[in-house]
């Protein structure tokens, strides 16, 4: 057999007096008084017959409550409504009037506050609606449950934007590992060239060293054979010069015909020091103007923080192609997804500028300009109503990005496409290099920054931007 179900005293206590109902009455509105209390409301206050809680007219005697009063008997007799030693019944402090010491038997609609039967009366509650605290408490417990469900969506939102930031950091370290390592790659290649170029200007010294010295040394040989010839013939003309009698007149002939034997001056040959000028002259600037064989110069870089998730950018950030697997990126306000397009890094508002895009035999690709207000979340047709201004190719089809889209019949199927952006004549041309053969213009005012655009949709044929021809060369003045 069940157990006996306890009642709390608040549910079998009167409103108006605050007290265990005596002589409980029911009114059509269905809440419940002691009917001295109604009666002395009634007669009291300013309305006739009007519900203490809810203000609803009551038009119908009130009828009595014999089960409200069974139970009101039975809970007094079992003694759960016990007074305190001081005679009172106990009440949580939070359920009793601050002003008054009166039990809060209502809710003020307009106020959002539980009150008492006598702030019911006061003039600051004055025709304000209210309802019984339980029924104000249910109303608050449902729309607590209702505002619950944002708040849950809310901390949702919080944890995937976590996430997505935690996810940010991990891309953030990756990215700069892979920059550093680039950077350093590309610092090899030159202080690999810096120390080659060292060495030959190094063996190209030493051997004019080498070989000069050796000139020099070939010279004083020849020069010490000189002196020694000559210091001999001094030697023989002081020696006649000093003997006596005849004999000088047997020898002068041969003696002198040694001293007039033909032997040219010594004079150094041009050229014979190291042409200083020729290695120290602009050393720097010559070796920078060398490095031009090395050093390539790509007039756009592919930006890979907009690139979407299943592109693959190469290391120097010059080409692309598409993948089958979607890469763990962050969803970032730049990149595109789903949409398998990216920028380029350069952007655009004035002057003109020309870059050329190898499409090789790429089965479906689109190249040309994207405006930066171009939807980057969105799935949308690169036409020039939605900011783009690219040329297409695919079912062995070209076509202009018009709106409609415009069918172009070219001669050959062009190997590179040239763009070039004159922004203040608003044109975007494209043209097939090899025969400079123009394929499309659009003549479209440039009113807001744009980038170079480049989608794809082939994995074997990626679009690769072509360096351009790099040379060093000093002003000269006329």
């Amino acid at each position: 057999m069940a157990g006996r179900l306890s009642l709390q005293e608040v549910d079998l206590s009167c409103s108006i007096c605050c007290e265990i109902f005596r002589d409980p009455v029911v009114l059509k509105c269905s809440h419940s008084f002691c009917a001295p209390c109604l009666q002395q409301y009634w007669t009291q206050g300013t309305r006739s017959r009007d519900c203490p809680l809810c203000r609803s007219e009551s038009v119908d005697d009130p009828v009595s409550s014999l089960t409200l009063k069974n139970l009101c008997d039975s809970y007094i007799q079992e003694g759960e409504g016990l007074e305190d030693p001081a005679g009172e019944l106990y009440s949580d402090p939070g359920e009793m009037c601050p002003l008054h010491g009166e039990r809060l038997k209502l809710f003020c609609l307009q106020d959002k506050e539980p009150i008492c039967v006598v702030c019911h009366t006061s003039r600051k509650h004055k025709q304000h609606d209210f309802c019984p605290v339980s029924e104000a408490v249910v109303d608050v417990k449902e729309k607590m449950k209702t505002a619950l469900s944002p708040m849950h969506e809310k901390k949702d939102a919080f944890n995937s934007m976590k996430k997505q930031y935690e996810n940010s950091v991990e891309c953030i370290q990756l990215q700069a590992r892979f920059v550093e390592r680039r950077t350093r790659e590309e610092f090899e290649k030159l202080h690999s060239f810096l120390l080659a170029e060292e060495e030959a200007r190094m063996d190209t010294l030493r051997g004019e060293e080498e070989h000069k010295s050796r000139e020099m040394m070939q010279r004083i040989e020849e020069i010490t054979r000189n002196i020694e010839y000559v210091s001999e013939s001094i030697r023989v003309l002081e020696e006649e010069i000093a003997s006596e009698g005849i004999s000088i007149l047997h020898k002068c002939k041969s003696t002198l015909s040694r001293a007039d034997s033909p032997i040219e001056d010594p004079v150094m040959a041009p050229g014979a020091l190291v042409d200083v000028a020729q290695y120290l002259g602009s050393l720097n600037f010559h070796v920078w103007e060398k490095m031009g064989e090395i050093v390539k110069y790509t007039p756009v870089t592919l930006d890979p923080n907009t690139a979407a998730p299943w592109l693959i950018l190469s290391d120097d950030l010059s080409s692309v192609c598409d993948s089958e697997e979607k890469q763990k990126m962050p969803n970032n306000p730049e990149r595109f997804d789903p949409d398998t397009g990216v920028l380029g890094r350069e952007s655009f508002t004035s002057g003109k500028h020309a870059w050329d895009v190898n499409v090789g035999d790429s089965t479906a690709w689109v190249v040309g300009l994207a405006k930066e207000s171009v939807q980057r979340k969105e799935k949308v047709s690169s036409v020039l109503k939605n900011g783009y201004l690219c040329v297409y190719f695919y079912h062995k089809m070209y076509f202009a990005g018009t709106s409609p889209l415009t069918r172009l019949n070219l001669k050959r199927n062009p190997q590179r496409i040239r763009v070039q952006l004159d922004c203040d004549k608003g044109r975007v041309s494209f043209y097939d290099p090899h025969d400079n053969t123009n394929i499309y213009t659009f003549k479209h005012a440039i009113t807001e920054r744009v980038f170079p655009y480049f989608w794809v949709g082939c994995q074997q044929c990626p679009l690769k931007v072509e360096p351009l021809e790099v040379s060093v060369k000093a002003v000269e003045y006329f």
